[in-house]
């Protein structure tokens, strides 16, 4: 598939064109040339990671380098699992999104995979039902692995940031702080192996938290009908779950990012 096609079969605006030559193809030229095996792409919710992957691997195809794209969203725990850490953890980890929701062994066994030239299977996770959905198996050779999430690359907050809740979620589900303090702990540990795979680290940078609800919501009804799928109030709700982690990324990770690529409020780069 061209990148005429693609931007057709996304049913993109013509122009989209432009944006690919202005920043998707030049991107790929420097992740061609880091010669890192495992490309981070860090992006709040509705910053256009999806998009964003699916040129990069087209682009990164005309320059000789196969690529595949590992979702951090589609390694979230089954629904089971996530209502069994409710129980036994915490309420609040029910709801897929922060570090503690995904299975991280089985993403590290992915990458490992990959990076060593070995068949994978990537799970696949629907969010309109809330579980997984299969899987799609990945035969060698790979030669770049974009792996892409909300939350990818992100590290803890100092704990004294942990003592005051962000929101009405966390003042009135979490008081004690032990959800967001266990949230903070994985992204120390577990997590913290995860994203030490990553050679090379995007962050598509949304403008501030309040551009991420909008941005959801038109996600969200791109879904279309399922038993997970939100109204207003639940999404709001689910979004309260992100707001913390958005936030500190948003201030902590450009800093230390190998690209940042400004985000407009069409969800185009600047």
């Amino acid at each position: 598939m061209t990148v005429a096609e693609l931007i057709a079969a996304e049913r993109l605006p013509a122009d989209y064109g432009e944006v690919v030559e202005r920043t998707w193809a030049p991107l790929a030229e420097e992740i061609a040339g880091t010669k890192a095996r495992v490309i981070g792409i860090n992006g709040a919710q509705g910053s256009g990671k999806s998009t964003a992957c699916k040129f990069l691997k087209r682009l990164l195809a005309e320059r000789g380098l196969r690529a595949v794209t590992l979702a951090l969203d589609d390694l979230y725990l089954t629904r089971a699992e996530r209502q069994a850490m409710a129980r036994d953890e915490h309420p609040l980890f029910a709801t897929r999104g922060v570090p503690g929701t995904h299975d991280v062994a089985l993403g590290e066994a992915i990458l490992d995979a990959l990076s060593a030239g070995r068949p994978a299977s990537l799970p696949r996770f629907d969010k309109a039902a809330d579980d997984r959905a299969g899987s799609v198996a990945v035969e060698p050779p790979v030669d770049v692995v974009l792996f892409e999430g909300w939350c990818v690359g992100a590290v803890p907050q100092p704990a004294p940031a942990l003592r005051q809740p962000v929101n009405r979620l966390e003042a009135e589900e979490d008081p004690d702080g032990s959800w967001r303090r266990e949230v903070n702990r994985r992204l120390a540990t577990d997590y913290a192996e995860l994203f030490g795979r990553i050679g090379w680290l995007v962050m598509l940078q949304v403008d501030g938290w309040e551009a991420v609800r909008a941005n959801r919501a038109r996600q969200e009804r791109k879904l279309g009908a399922g038993p997970a799928v939100m109204g207003e109030p639940a999404l709001d709700r689910f979004l309260m779950h992100y707001e913390r982690l958005t936030r500190w990324q948003l201030q902590e990770m450009p800093g230390r990012a190998d690209r940042v690529i400004a985000i407009g409020g069409d969800q185009r780069p600047l």
